[in-house]
């Protein structure tokens, strides 16, 4: 079972932008982008050491870690510097104008 929950309006999301919202009950915000047209959400926390990743740079579709630089590929979520690493990607549902996220 899927724990939906709105996230943001599609309009508060601009192509290349990272943003990062709070929801209610969660540690860490979400991240939510475009690439290519495409919303995109992951934790916005990096699963190598704990980082936020709210303040990390968008180079196209390549999400660079500020802690330590590791770069997650949002299209798949994997680490080009370590394969055992992977940031998660959430589903995402649009609604009425609005970005619902399945966080479980």
């Amino acid at each position: 079972m899927a724990l939906r929950v709105r996230v943001c309006a599609e309009t508060d999301v601009a192509e290349g932008q990272l943003r990062a919202f709070a929801v209610p009950g969660v540690t860490w915000p979400v991240i939510v982008t475009r690439v290519a047209g495409e919303l995109i959400a992951v934790p916005g926390v990096c699963p190598h050491e704990d980082v936020g990743l709210a303040g990390g740079a968008l180079v196209g579709a390549t999400l660079i870690c500020p802690g330590h630089g590791y770069q997650f590929d949002l299209r798949s979520g994997r680490c080009q510097h370590d394969p055992d690493l992977e940031l998660r990607r959430y589903p995402v549902t649009r609604i009425d104008g609005d970005v619902w996220v399945d966080l479980l």
